[in-house]
């Protein structure tokens, strides 16, 4: 893989971050975008390291590269505007780097290995309100012009907020999936190979019934439920940019996204007094930690109410 940039750097310093991106590319099999970041942020490193030294960076400063040097480095880009996620991204591709130099035999990974990633903190869920989620089932099949299309808009916007399903999980279901209109519960392979059992309500039975009818392919065991306009399995991006249309016929912020339904999902159960355990088997979340993100988001929507409602909380 060709140098992409120039960077001030000595020639050796430089055919080695070649080889280490063309070894990304070809033993790795990275992605396209990884090796874009990866390469970007190695290149802002060595450039640091030349106005850290006063001088173009060379071999021998990576060779025995200190924690201090990483910080520094760190704080730098902080001061930039990065956030904690990019920061940590681009102390992975130093990392890796620096990986590839000592199994050359040129570095030491001691430092680099030694050296924290900036903490991350937890975002919370961004889900809609009762409303605007009911809204968004409810609409999204009055945007498209074919009728098939319609239904499955709404076929897999509903399974997302009645479900709580991953937009992967929703679009990876086979052919034959729920077609027991009795069926109360339905296995669902979430992250990890798990499965788990979510709830169906007739609300779901009857929309994917809809667009049952009107698909106008075959819908096999051997292949998806959901297709897209020619036949294949429908894309995630699809439904992103049909719930982008929604946002803007309905008036919704940015934030209300098809990831954000499944939110919703869970913030609306855990609102109308449901179990935080259950909540975390139905989301197929490993750790209950990351179902109690949703009690802080229940938390600061009660908080809001009693600010907005009761009298001694009124701002004047």
């Amino acid at each position: 893989m060709a140098e992409a940039f120039l960077v001030v750097a000595s020639a050796g310093l430089l055919a080695e971050k070649t080889a280490w991106l063309r070894g990304l590319e070809e033993e790795r099999r990275a992605s396209p975008h990884t090796l874009a970041a990866y390469e970007r942020d190695v290149r802002q490193f060595l450039s640091f390291l030349t106005g850290y030294h006063g001088r173009p960076a060379e071999l021998a400063d990576l060779g025995d590269l200190k924690t201090l040097d990483l910080r520094a480095f760190l704080a730098n880009r902080r001061r930039d505007g990065l956030e904690a996620k990019s920061l940590g991204r681009s102390l992975s591709g130093i990392r890796s780097f620096v990986r590839h130099l000592e199994r050359r035999g040129l570095a030491s990974s001691a430092g680099p290995r030694a050296m924290r990633a900036p903490r991350q903190g937890r975002s919370l869920p961004r889900p809609l309100s009762v409303p605007d989620a009911l809204s968004v089932a409810e609409e999204a099949g009055a945007l498209a012009f074919e009728p098939w299309i319609a239904a499955r808009n709404v076929a897999v916007l509903t399974l997302l907020y009645g479900c709580g399903l991953r937009i992967s999980e929703a679009l990876g279901l086979s052919g034959d999936a729920l077609i027991d209109k009795g069926a109360r519960t339905m296995p669902i392979l979430g992250k990890g190979g798990k499965t788990r059992l979510v709830p169906l309500l007739p609300a779901v039975h009857a929309a994917v019934a809809d667009y049952r009818r009107l698909c106008p392919f075959a819908l096999g065991s051997e292949e998806t439920l959901f297709r897209g306009a020619r036949g294949g399995p429908l894309r995630p991006q699809i439904i992103q940019r049909e719930m982008a249309r929604l946002r803007g016929a309905l008036g919704l912020p940015p934030s209300a996204t098809p990831h954000a339904l499944r939110h919703s999902f869970a913030t609306h159960l855990l609102a109308a007094g449901g179990d935080l355990r259950a909540i975390q088997d139905l989301l197929g979340h490993a750790s209950l930690s990351t179902t109690q993100g949703y009690t802080a988001v229940d938390s600061a929507r009660l908080l809001s109410i009693y600010e907005d409602a009761h009298p001694r909380a009124r701002r004047a």
